[in-house]
């Protein structure tokens, strides 16, 4: 087992010193002199940062505040995270997410769970996807978690062809379904799982030999595992996650989505089984308790981080109290001057502050260099409906290609708002972080169709369209229909072959959209180079001049009619 970094006992020694002499002999807030027959330990939990670097020196002021506080008290602190760490900016993926396993080494993470876009790197190198036979599909992950001195947790990732649990590490340094640690002489069993949407939500061709355990029959083997083991206490960090509005009261479960996968989780585990929950992938909050298992959820992209702190009888490791916090925002800027932690000043480790300078060094000349476009106003995502910048990149993917009747595109690709001004490839890099390839599909009108319908009926992301105008209507005996009719008034026929340009992310099975058509001999092309994103950029480069959102989506005049609110259900 590797060791995490750790703040030295006497560095936290000698800041609890300072601080106590500084205050007059008074201990930190959250720090009250420690009961001794009670000890309390801080699980801290971080999700979905795709590569957002800037967030990482505030947040290890955070973390350097909570350890002096549980020090002041003979308590600890486990920092774990679940999952999407790398993939989504410059200056992570420019060097395959290395400077983030750097910052998080130095704020002493003792595990983190395998996201699905932990793949999306591919081979090491430029390619997303092996080229040849000996490339390696997952060559840059296993480069990070050789690099990395924590843990990664991977229990329901199963190799396909033998059905035992996938080999994602090295030799030296494997991927591990669980680990534990010790804290202030308790033992935490962590188990890493990831969601069961993985094979289709990256890049197929880097997961093709790959199958996924159930979570809710791996978490439980585990936990019951690790409780025979002697465990005080059970956390999973989850790449799985759920979406709940009110985050002030735990017990209050009334805002919460009840069909989310890490909902469906702690109703379907045993009593005592989990103590806590560290989700992610949803990019939603959560701070509550599910039938007895504390879980929380902090947003994405370093916006802030979720806490529960769980005290114990020191003689008998029984569980005295738990103590569930709302995500905590993490302060930006100007805005860390003035902002404080546990009564302490939000001070940032020079080492966190030292690997993200030079990962923002590294990416600063391509993210400012300019496109030679001008935005009116910011052109916005979404990724459930109908949306501006949807429509743009259908648009200039048509344009790229402009063999195809149609282009689509899925909703969970678009990352980033489009800010308005002068734009600039940083910016349009981060709505558009994969390097997925073109690929051209032949199908016929009533294939098109039916995926438009399927994609109305299902909570799944919304698949922006250029080329035709979709009106879907509730139709008695039917049910949903789509008619599909051309830019110039004519109607897409149901056996009328056409040519549907997608990425390769959607060619390869992601989202299910496409489903046996891309089975079907000779329907599908795959294109090498370039990137869909540089492909895009050239065009916009070659137009220039100024780019207005509300051409894109007019008011009242949707690409996609749909009859109701998605998931669209007909009488």
């Amino acid at each position: 087992m590797r060791t995490p970094l750790r703040v030295s006992t006497a560095v936290v020694a000698a800041v609890v010193s300072v601080l106590v002499w500084a205050c007059g002999g008074a201990t930190p807030r959250g720090g009250e002199a420690r009961a001794p027959d009670r000890v309390t330990l801080s699980i801290v939990g971080t999700n979905d940062l795709h590569g957002h670097v800037e967030a990482l020196p505030a947040f290890s002021g955070y973390v350097a505040n909570l350890r002096v506080v549980r020090a002041a008290d003979e308590g600890g602190v486990v920092l774990l995270d679940g999952g999407d760490m790398f993939q989504g900016t410059l200056e992570s993926n420019l060097l395959e997410g290395a400077p983030i396993v750097e910052a998080y080494a130095a704020l002493g993470y003792d595990a983190v769970t395998i996201g699905n876009h932990e793949f999306d790197y591919g081979p090491l190198g430029d390619r997303a996807t092996p080229s040849a036979p000996t490339d390696d599909p997952r060559g840059a992950l296993r480069a990070r978690i050789a690099q990395a001195p924590y843990a990664f947790l991977s229990a329901n990732l199963m190799d396909r062809a033998s059905g035992a649990r996938a080999s994602l590490g090295t030799e030296e340094h494997p991927v591990l379904p669980t680990t534990t640690l010790e804290r202030a002489g308790i033992r935490i069993g962590v188990i890493g799982v990831t969601t069961e949407q993985t094979l289709t939500t990256t890049i197929a061709a880097n997961v093709s030999d790959l199958v996924m355990r159930p979570l809710l029959d791996t978490i439980a083997e585990h936990a019951r595992s690790l409780r025979a083991d002697g465990v005080d206490l059970v956390v999973v960090a989850a790449h799985a996650g759920g979406r709940c509005r009110e985050l002030e009261v735990p017990t209050d479960l009334s805002s919460c989505d009840p069909e989310q996968e890490i909902m469906a989780i702690a109703h379907g585990l045993e009593a005592g089984a989990v103590d806590v929950i560290v989700a992610g992938h949803t990019h939603q909050g959560m701070a509550h308790v599910v039938d007895g298992i504390a879980i929380v959820e902090s947003f994405s992209y370093g916006r802030a981080f979720g806490r529960v702190d769980v005290t114990f009888d020191r003689g008998t490791h029984e569980v005295l109290d738990r103590r569930v916090f709302p995500p905590t925002e993490i302060c930006r800027g100007e805005d860390c001057a003035d902002a404080r932690y546990e009564g302490l000043p939000i001070t940032p480790d020079p080492r966190v502050v030292s690997a993200t300078a030079r990962a923002t060094e590294h990416a600063a000349e391509r993210r400012a260099r300019a496109i030679g476009v001008t935005l009116t106003t910011t052109i916005t995502r979404a990724g459930s409906e109908e949306s501006a910048l949807g429509n743009l990149f259908t648009d200039l993917m048509r344009a790229a290609r402009p063999e195809a009747d149609v282009a689509l595109y899925n909703g969970g690709g678009l990352r980033a708002d489009l800010p308005e001004g002068p734009l600039a490839y940083g910016a349009f890099y981060e709505a558009l972080p994969f390097d997925n390839r073109f690929a051209l599909v032949r199908m016929t009108g009533a294939d098109l169709a039916r995926m438009l319908v399927d994609n109305a009926t299902r909570d799944t992301s919304f698949l922006s369209i250029s080329g035709v105008h979709a009106s879907l209507a509730c139709v008695a005996g039917h049910g949903l229909v789509a008619t599909l009719t051309r830019s110039d008034g004519r109607v897409i026929g149901e056996t009328e072959a056409i040519t549907v340009v997608v990425s390769d992310f959607l060619a390869t099975g992601g989202d299910d959209v496409l489903g046996e058509v891309r089975e079907r001999p000779g329907a599908l092309r795959i294109e090498d180079d370039p990137p869909i994103r540089e492909a895009m950029l050239a065009i916009l480069t070659a137009r220039g001049g100024a780019l207005d959102a509300a051409r894109l989506l007019p008011p009242g005049q949707p690409r996609v009619a749909l009859p109701g609110e998605r998931p669209v259900h007909c009488p």
